[in-house]
């Protein structure tokens, strides 16, 4: 078949196959130019809407389970008095969490499971800030089932799960404090995500390593949210206002500075590993077939049997 047959081939295809194979004449052609084919098609696959309810699911669930067990320690200790958790596991509990979520379900959303985390990433150009909204939604709803599934298996204990500031620390000091922390919690998420600094699932240690840290040292001071939605969440549920605005206003701070941090140590963002680690990986060798199939090691494995990862028609 010539030339003329095939651009007369592609003319009559259907819109949703004349577009795929736009796609892929276009990644040919910078493939030709030096680029990676299975490079620059797992990039496009980054900005692909096709699993968006997968990741905004992931943020959803992963915020309940880190809210889960932020909130439950405190209401665990109120419910059976005294402490049957005693404080240094209490604090260190959300860090393991963490950790847990980002080694479990990290490839899908990236694990912000903070509101604070995705709008930094945003920030550093490595996350499109059209998925901003949905995926604070998704945290927010998460944060908000955490404490009424806790009241309803343990009743409500008061002011046990909230994040307050500690006894006799002013409203400025606490959030001093949670900007200082938020800004060390950010500067983790962003280093460990990027360029020379990227280390993939080893991420989950270093991020859990960090808020276990600032727990110990800041959980008297001010609670060490570090997270709106793990604060906003139980305020929300037990209606409890008392300085809400430290536990926004501090990590935003916090947050932004960072930003300009890893701006001065790294540059601007928006690099290949920066995008994956926030952006997640769910599409990376999504190679559905049957159950005989073997499933490929790498992109270029895929390549040499002449198969694709193109993602599908949309």
């Amino acid at each position: 078949m010539d030339s003329k047959d095939s651009g007369a081939q592609d003319a009559a295809a259907p819109p949703e196959h004349a577009a795929l194979a736009s796609r892929r004449q276009n990644v040919n052609m910078l493939g030709v130019l030096g680029y990676p084919t299975t490079y620059l098609r797992d990039r496009h696959l980054f900005h692909s809407e096709t699993n968006e309810w997968r990741r905004v699911f992931s943020e959803c669930f992963g915020t309940f389970m880190l809210v889960f067990v932020a909130v439950g320690g405190p209401m665990v200790n109120a419910k059976f008095g005294g402490h049957v958790i005693p404080d240094a596991v209490r604090v260190t509990a959300p860090g393991l969490m963490v950790a847990a979520i980002i080694l479990f379900m990290g490839s899908v959303s990236g694990a912000h499971l903070n509101p604070i985390v995705s709008i930094a990433f945003a920030l550093r150009k490595d996350f499109p800030w059209k998925r901003v909204p949905a995926y604070i939604a998704a945290q927010l709803v998460g944060g908000m089932l955490a404490p009424l599934v806790l009241i309803s298996l343990l009743g409500h204990q008061g002011n046990a799960g909230l994040t307050l500031p500690g006894l006799g620390i002013t409203p400025v000091a606490a959030m001093s404090w949670e900007i200082i922390l938020t800004l060390g919690l950010v500067s983790t998420v962003l280093g460990t995500s990027s360029g020379a600094q990227n280390v993939g699932p080893m991420a989950a240690i270093g991020v859990a390593s960090y808020i276990s840290l600032a727990g110990m040292i800041g959980d008297p001071v001010s609670g060490a949210s570090m997270n709106p939605i793990r604060s906003l969440g139980p305020i929300i549920i037990f209606g409890h206002w008392t300085n809400f605005w430290i536990y926004i206003v501090g990590p935003a701070i916090g947050a932004i500075i960072a930003v300009g941090f890893a701006w001065i140590l790294r540059g601007p963002g928006g690099g290949f590993y920066g995008k994956r680690a926030a952006q997640g990986t769910l599409d990376w060798l999504w190679h559905p077939g049957p159950i005989e199939h073997e499933v490929p090691g790498s992109p270029e494995e895929v390549a040499s049997r002449g198969e694709t990862v193109d993602p599908p028609a949309e």
